[in-house]
């Protein structure tokens, strides 16, 4: 008999069983059954954001250059178990070609983290500015990390996309995958925790959507939510993050203003001569 694999959460850098012990079947396009997934439950998530929290002050003070090399080892790393999770993502795909669309998938997912951690030493001069007033004052925007960022995730490479994007100012990430593409997704979990990410910095977890969105969208000490696709089509969860003042982030691409969507403008005044 093979001994199928049951991918666990990743959560606070460790990788336990959900507590409710409940998991998702994944078989590739003939039916057959290749992996276990974790079904992770709300509590899952309470405990992602325990841990986000716990971690994000450290990850936040560290230089945007640190960040930078750490993110681009990641890189490098999820380069090296290239080939491995093109073939999970590939085997869980009905498309034709997709062998070839599942390098395709994993060089973009590596370009999009090596695009972003060259921002993280940057983006704050391009962003940033002094403004001009009338006194005898200097005045400042400087931008800082929104907190903790809740990403909602159909596919692999929207989920890399804009966890990079929330690292790099200084949050601290919880991912949720939904569907069969969380299959590559939690080995990609295993170069996280190979990597120089801080513990609880990145959680990585699979489920339901459908379940979990609410719990996200309302939970008190989640900052900012980015939501895949169509805005349309979250209203109510929207409606469940203005209860607490969340931000929503809806996918812009591979650009400066998702960077941005995760980050808050902080303006100081500073006495001339001073």
């Amino acid at each position: 008999m093979s001994a199928l694999k049951t991918y666990k959460l990743y959560i606070g850098g460790a990788f336990p069983r959900t507590e409710s012990g409940r998991f998702i079947e994944i078989r590739n396009t003939q039916g057959e059954l290749v992996a276990n997934l974790c079904q992770a439950s709300r509590k899952d998530v309470r405990n992602s954001v325990v841990a986000a929290r716990k971690a994000q002050k450290g990850w936040a003070d560290r230089t945007g250059y640190n960040r930078a090399q750490i993110l681009y080892r990641l890189a490098e790393m999820l380069h090296s178990r290239r080939a491995s999770l093109a073939e999970e993502w590939a085997g869980v795909q009905p498309e034709k070609n997709a062998d070839k669309r599942g390098l395709e998938v994993m060089d973009m997912a590596i370009e999009r983290l090596i695009h972003y951690a060259g921002w993280a030493d940057k983006f704050l001069q391009v962003a940033g500015s002094v403004n001009p007033v009338a006194g005898p004052y200097f005045n400042f925007s400087t931008l800082e990390p929104t907190g903790v960022v809740a990403v909602l995730a159909h596919s692999f490479l929207g989920a890399v996309e804009q966890l990079a994007a929330a690292l790099v100012s200084g949050n601290a990430v919880i991912v949720v995958v939904d569907g069969p593409e969380g299959l590559p997704f939690m080995s990609f979990a295993e170069v996280v925790h190979t990597s120089d990410v801080p513990a609880g910095v990145l959680n990585l977890l699979t489920g339901s959507l459908d379940e979990l969105k609410g719990t996200v969208s309302s939970h008190g000490d989640i900052n900012a939510v980015a939501l895949p696709g169509n805005p349309d089509l979250w209203l109510e969860e929207m409606r469940a993050a203005a209860d607490t003042v969340k931000r929503i982030a809806i996918a812009q691409g591979n650009s400066l203003e998702q960077i941005l969507a995760f980050t808050e403008t902080k303006t100081v005044w500073h006495p001339v001569g001073a």
